[in-house]
């Protein structure tokens, strides 16, 4: 393992961001968000293989959290392609998220950590997908996105 990565996965451990945390945060996140008023639609819509889609996604924060390199895919062209994604769709992506969070209770730096991930995941998409429809203008969509 590349000592960049074998650093970034020891901080993350460290804070109490491992492989468990990832699977179990990734688990509840998505079971709440199956249950939700206005983000379940938009994902059942899409998603038919819930165990694929888990897998992949422990696998895409595997990748941000601990640098592994193991996800391979393009989350803007995926999201560009949902019609009528708006802030609103990535507040309340946010507010699941940190929610998640907070119910698992892990050490404060790695809440810490695991949300501003989160938070700028949500922000690059939503400023790619207002870029897109709305020109340069777009270029600051995220900027009202919530913190933790």
């Amino acid at each position: 393992m590349h000592a960049a990565r074998a650093a970034k996965r020891a901080h993350a451990e460290a804070q109490g961001v491992d492989e468990q945390f990832i699977s179990l945060m990734v688990e509840r996140f998505y079971a709440s968000i199956r249950q939700d008023y206005l983000l379940g639609p938009i994902f059942a819509e899409r998603i038919s293989d819930w165990p694929w889609h888990m897998e992949r996604m422990k696998t895409f924060w595997r990748s941000i959290l601990f640098n592994s390199g193991e996800f391979s895919g393009n989350p803007m062209a995926k999201h560009m392609a949902i019609p009528g994604l708006e802030d609103t769709h990535f507040v309340r992506w946010l507010e699941l998220f940190y929610a998640t969070l907070k119910d698992l209770g892990p050490q404060p730096e790695g809440a810490a950590l695991v949300a501003e991930r989160a938070r700028a995941i949500a922000d690059s998409l939503l400023t790619g997908i207002s870029i897109r429809r709305d020109g340069i203008c777009g270029s600051k969509a995220g900027r009202n996105l919530p913190h933790v």
